[in-house]
């Protein structure tokens, strides 16, 4: 069939792969089967539309009719969109872990028929390159292990499974004391490269969730440290100077020689750290990328790649190097349009905190415009759909980084277009992974997985965005911030207890759940500011608002909608004379109203 089944798929990845002669099947039970069916091994290569290693090695050997002829004649081979089926992804990476210490993409792993791994690596070259076999040596050596040590081979998938699905204990905590948080930004400190700023060495990535965090924990080592990287990374190449985006990494330690992928991921959490520290001009460049290069009428596409044709020459990072008149005349690269769930929900929780600090109301009303369409397509209840492209939904199940992403965008919208039935459908998706004890998507695991015993549990640590759970718990707890309902307060706590008693030790892993650790242990402050909206009071509360902090500015009929809805923060809150009119509460005990603007940024200031 040589790829025709990945023709009509909802991945662009999954397309790119259609045109090889490899007889590529998507990840299916139907693939598995056939497996079974003709008693060979299974090929399973992971990667992802924007992956410069994956356009190589597409290239170099998918592309060439005698791999594939080698392929067809041993093997069945699954292709895996790892953005789409985040979960297949995390399984094999686990397994892969076994055999590799360099992880990445594309992840190639080789399973019995029953998805068992018993070898896996990442790129493989056409020809042995300083001691890295060939793609073809290492299918021979598969299939006469496969051939002539079956039992060897399926007693290393047997134990490897087991290993990974044991029952491991886990140590849960209810919170951390203050000394514990002071200990991870100590960690940070300590792991910053004071040179060239950053964390580590090389390659360098932005980890933003531990800038988050530090931004989270607000004390003045810790700003500092956030500032001081924030400005770098602002300075360096690592931003693209023409268009506003970041990339993905630099390979070297000055933050030189990008690996030119601009993802939704970096950007989005990039854009809510910027405006954080209040540096209008790059956060503008963010979010003119985001609207002007990612935005889709589904939605926020995942990615833009690394290549592109230059004058009709295939490039990696050279449409990049052009200024903007250049650019111009040449394509640009192409981009991976699917629209997934949670990290839309992250450009939109972060285009509508950054359009509050800024007073930039076309922000705004880009997020609600992104937030209507996803919501569309997407679904408002559970089970959400994760993924889909032209308006086509995929069939990979949500997991609970598109609960917790997409919640927490639509409860931060709520807040800036003073419209609570974003917060309405925030709290029932938020409320909807909540089963007496047990945190998880109500979308359930990967069926396919699960049926093999590969399911694992959602994983605790951050990647480029915080964990499920960290994300779920950050939306739970600010929706605990306009309800008043400890219930949501207490899903918080549920959600990242697993992760905590690593966090202070391993802050770069655990970001996510910092932040949600530093506002657990504070008493929330609030500032309501109910009228038109437009004066001098207002754009104080504007500047207020920031991390560890709730900022609402709504007029006095929005005001009594969000009370309707049970968010209990907007009760007998209204305007006095048709002023703007201010609230400063901390932890629902409230100040008297206040009207006039230098009386509330003195009472801010105190």
């Amino acid at each position: 069939m040589t790829g025709s089944r990945l023709a009509d798929s909802t991945s662009p990845y999954l397309r790119s792969h259609a045109g090889n002669p490899v007889d590529w099947w998507p990840w299916s039970e139907e693939a598995f089967a056939e497996a079974a069916r003709r008693d060979v091994p299974v090929l399973i290569s992971i990667g992802y539309a924007t992956c410069h290693w994956c356009h190589v090695m597409a290239r170099e050997s998918f592309s060439d009719p005698e791999v594939a002829a080698q392929l067809a004649a041993g093997f069945v081979a699954i292709k895996v969109d790892r953005e789409e089926h985040p979960d297949v992804d995390a399984a094999y990476l686990a397994a892969a872990s076994a055999f590799t210490p360099s992880l990445g993409w594309p992840l190639t792993v080789f399973t019995t028929p029953a998805g068992a791994a018993f070898y896996a690596g990442t790129y493989f070259p056409p020809r042995p390159v300083q001691g890295m076999p060939a793609f073809r040596e290492v299918l021979d050596a598969i299939t006469d292990a496969w051939t002539q040590r079956r039992d060897d081979v399926e007693q290393t998938a047997t134990a490897l499974v087991a290993a990974l699905t044991a029952d491991r204990p886990v140590t849960e905590l209810d919170g951390l004391p203050p000394a514990a948080l002071d200990d991870a930004v100590g960690g940070l400190l300590a792991a910053e490269d004071r040179e060239f700023g950053g964390f580590g060495t090389a390659p360098k990535f932005p980890t933003t969730p531990a800038l988050a965090f530090l931004l989270e924990h607000g004390g003045e080592p810790a700003r500092a440290l956030a500032e001081r990287t924030l400005a770098r990374m602002a300075a360096s190449p690592l931003r693209d100077a023409v268009e506003g985006g970041f990339f993905r990494y630099a390979v070297h330690r000055d933050w030189s020689e990008p690996h030119y992928e601009r993802m939704l991921t970096d950007n989005a959490q990039l854009l809510a750290c910027y405006a954080a520290v209040g540096d209008e001009a790059t956060a503008t460049g963010i979010a003119e990328f985001l609207l002007g290069v990612l935005r889709l009428p589904g939605g926020f596409a995942s990615g833009q790649d690394s290549e592109s044709e230059i004058d009709g020459v295939r490039d990696e990072g050279g449409y990049y190097a052009l200024d903007a008149a250049a650019r111009s005349t040449q394509p640009p690269p192409p981009l991976d349009a699917k629209v997934l769930t949670g990290l839309n929900g992250l450009a939109i929780g972060a285009l509508a905190d950054a359009g509050v600090r800024f007073g930039n109301r076309e922000w705004i009303a880009a997020a609600r415009e992104v937030a209507d369409a996803v919501l569309a397509v997407h679904g408002s209840v559970a089970p959400l759909r994760r993924a889909s492209l032209d308006g086509r939904v995929s069939d990979a199940v949500a997991t609970l980084e598109d609960y917790g992403g997409f919640a927490g965008g639509l409860a931060r919208l709520a807040l800036a277009a003073g419209e609570p039935r974003y917060a309405t459908v925030a709290r029932d998706l938020i409320e909807s992974c909540v089963d007496g004890d047990h945190i998880a998507a109500p979308s359930g695991a990967d069926p396919v997985l699960a049926a093999r015993g590969l399911a694992l549990p959602p994983e605790i640590s951050d990647g480029a965005t915080p964990s499920g759970r960290a994300l779920l718990a950050d939306a739970a707890l600010l929706l605990a911030a306009l309800s008043g309902d400890d219930a949501h307060r207490r899903i918080a706590e549920r959600a990242i207890a697993p992760a905590l008693a690593s966090a202070s030790a391993q802050p770069l892993s655990f970001g996510g759940a910092l932040s949600v650790a530093v506002r657990l242990g504070r008493a929330v402050a609030q500032l309501v500011v109910v009228g038109p909206g437009d004066t001098a009071l207002a754009d104080v509360a504007r500047g207020w608002g920031g991390p560890t902090r709730v900022l609402a500015i709504v007029t006095d009929e929005q005001a009594a909608t969000f009370a309707a809805e049970g968010f209990g923060l907007f009760d007998a809150r209204t305007s006095r004379e048709g002023l703007d009119t201010a609230y400063l509460c901390e932890h629902f005990v409230c100040d008297l109203p206040l009207t006039d603007a230098a009386a509330l940024a003195d009472r801010l200031a105190s």
